[in-house]
């Protein structure tokens, strides 16, 4: 890299950094920390530190974590019981219907059930193990064009945020999903600092290898893994090496890649007969390709999708005061779905929390380093780096910002590695050029302005360690002061620089920690303190359905489906509970037109079911109501429930009515 007018730079050879990166001219100990060729002695143990700490963290306590996203459990538990079910993610082992995500992260738990045994321990190890390989993969993609420095100050911010935190210790499909699009950049650094400009050279491997890993991310958590898309595609486009008609040959192989290793599975499912697989859940044409691109793709951004299963439910007849209050909530959320699309939806109540505490710092460092930057040669690499996560962050940004429909808090995880490395490369860039003014003042407006922010965070908890926040506060001062007073006390700058370090990270550290303290359950878990009010839609899952005499009935019945119950919740919660299969009428919310009530009509007949289950909740009025799913009077579940109710006798316990349909 060449030198900005007056400035050294990080020296850059053969595409990589040299572990140099100080600008003191030997005015302080941190460049002889530095300072060593190849890489400098102390990475090693400070990396590997870093990976032991996360991976206790992450690993602590798995065993007793419950069973998380119980509807995703039950369908890792089928994968256990069946090899067709684990192939297509069904919720049950007998395949009536999938659940409504792909099935990629089902695999990686299932495969681990059906090697250790299932429990939770073997559910969520994996998980662990994904957010570990995360961080280690974030250090070294940082690492190789920023320096040892900001590849373990951008591990770190990964490690530590409460929402990846809390996601990489759940069963959710988010933990496969990002740890794929990590190493997909990863691959995409590796190919920009591969040597030859030919486009079959060996950077096009890398770019090829890029695209297999976003087409797996596809299939955890289909489009939404292409979000980081634009940031990769962007970055070989401006710094790769060759000319423009190789990049683009590059990046169109690549693409190719994304279509054969997502496409492969789409293909399948839909060549594969429908008669002998299961529903596709959360479409309503049996269709994975309506799934990915409607209920989790546009339909979802937009807010007009029509997926069987969506989360919000259709008004019913009846007053009901969880509907009602989704019908006053905006478009962005039904219950602990999320908050009113916008600008600054990222930045408000419970979301922020969950990840937000470094993305003041983050932004500021991004606009200083494409600064910094701004004369520099196209394949400059701080500035490649910078294009890469900054583009993965602003887009994804705007995406989550405005999107209209089921939107969790929990998928901000996706902006915590770029919002993590942008923050790292312009930290470092800026504390090389500290003898500047400018970068200086920028520099300590970082700790700073995270020192204010995290006060409003904290704030929003006020019960939770009062003190916490008026402590960093003003530790954020002292460490913008120091780092403003740095080139007059030359022997203090390493201590400078760590300390203001542990203020910026201290927040998220001790709201993570908070958060693997606790026990989440349910499809929209939370990061942090407990609070009042909080709670996921699918809190207490299943409490009435785990009646001791109804589980007794279940165990008793060999049907082929034990039970049948509108919506996934009973049926999740009685599968993990008894291990039976249980047949999920309307999939998801109940709203999936699957089975037909003609072919429930057959099951019974054929004596396939043994039992039907509608547990009751009350109204508003106070009387009884179904619980289950909002499906509406006239979709298939509310007309299977009208024909077991007309036809079956039923028998009341606790506040569930039991139809007996296979005596």
């Amino acid at each position: 890299m060449t030198a900005i007018t007056g400035v050294d730079s990080t020296p850059v050879r053969d595409g990589r950094e040299t572990a140099t990166g100080d600008a003191s001219n030997g005015t302080s100990r941190w460049p002889t920390l530095l300072a060593p060729p190849g890489r400098p002695r102390w990475e090693r143990a400070a990396t590997f530190s870093l990976l032991i700490a996360t991976a206790v963290v992450y690993l602590w306590g798995l065993g007793g974590a419950g069973w998380g996203n119980g509807y995703y459990a039950a369908a890792v538990q089928s994968g256990t019981q069946s090899w067709e079910a684990l192939l297509f993610a069904s919720l049950d082992p007998q395949n009536s219907i999938t659940v409504d995500k792909p099935p990629a992260a089902m695999w990686v738990m299932g495969l681990s059930g059906r090697i250790f045994g299932f429990d939770s321990w073997s559910m969520f190890v994996p998980q662990a193990l994904m957010g570990v390989a995360a961080v280690a993969l974030l250090i070294a993609a940082v690492r190789r064009w920023a320096g040892p420095v900001a590849g373990l100050l951008a591990g770190a911010g990964l490690a530590v945020t409460p929402v990846a935190a809390m996601m990489f210790r759940f069963n959710n499909p988010d933990a496969l999903m990002l740890l794929l699009l990590v190493a997909a950049a990863y691959c995409t650094v590796r190919a920009i600092d591969t040597r030859g400009e030919r486009f079959w050279s060996g950077s096009t491997g890398w770019l090829v290898g890029a695209g297999v890993l976003m087409g797996f991310g596809f299939l955890a958590k289909m489009m939404q893994a292409f979000l980081v898309l634009p940031g990769l595609a962007l970055v070989v486009l401006v710094a790769g090496a060759g000319g423009w008609r190789t990049r683009a040959g590059q990046l169109a192989a690549a693409a190719v890649a994304v279509v054969a290793s997502s496409g492969w599975y789409v293909a399948l499912v839909a060549l594969w007969p429908a008669g002998s697989r299961p529903y596709i859940g959360g479409s309503t044409s049996n269709s994975l390709w309506e799934l990915a691109v409607d209920y989790n793709g546009l339909g979802r951004v937009f807010g007009n999708h029509n997926g069987g299963g969506a989360h919000r439910p259709t008004p019913t007849a009846v007053p009901d005061p969880v509907q009602h209050a989704a019908d006053q909530m905006p478009r962005g959320g039904f219950g602990g779905f999320g908050s009113q699309p916008g600008i600054t939806r990222l930045f408000t109540g419970e979301l922020a929390t969950e990840f937000s505490w470094l993305l003041p710092a983050a932004l500021i460092a991004l606009v200083a380093g494409l600064w910094l930057t701004r004369k520099q040669p196209r394949t400059d690499r701080i500035r490649a780096g910078l294009l890469l996560w900054g583009g993965w962050l602003l887009v994804t940004a705007a995406v989550l910002s405005y999107m209209s429909r089921s939107f969790h808090s929990y998928y901000s995880m996706e902006l915590v590695p770029a919002m993590a490395a942008v923050a790292a490369i312009g930290a470092t860039q800026l504390w090389q050029r500290r003898e500047h003014l400018a970068a200086r003042g920028t520099l300590a407006a970082m700790p700073l302005v995270t020192g204010i922010w995290s006060f409003v965070l904290l704030h929003r908890t006020p019960e939770w360690l009062p003190w916490l926040r008026w402590t960093l506060v003003a530790l954020a001062v002292l460490a913008a002061a120091a780092l403003l007073l740095t080139p007059k006390l030359p022997r203090f700058a390493l201590a400078t620089a760590i300390f203001a370090v542990l203020a910026g990270l201290l927040g998220p550290t001790a709201y993570t920690l908070e958060t693997v303290a606790g026990v989440h359950q349910g499809g929209s878990p939370t990061a942090g303190p407990a609070r009042s009010g909080r709670g996921s839609q699918y809190g207490g899952q299943g409490a009435g359905v785990s009646d001791p005499r109804i589980i007794a009935l279940i165990d008793a019945t060999d049907a082929r489906w034990a039970a049948a119950a509108q919506g996934a919740q009973d049926v999740s919660t009685l599968e993990l509970t008894t291990g039976k299969p249980l047949l999920a009428v309307g999939g998801f919310s109940g709203r999936d037109p699957s089975p037909t009530l003609s072919q429930f009509q057959q099951y019974v007949a054929d004596h396939q079911i043994g039992y039907y289950l509608t547990r009751q909740r009350q109204n508003q009025g106070g009387n009884p109501q179904p619980y289950g799913g909002n499906s509406g009077p006239e979709s298939t579940s509310a007309q299977i429930a009208a024909w077991v109710k007309a036809n079956f006798p039923v028998t009341t316990i606790g506040n569930v009515e039991v139809s007996t349909l296979n005596p």
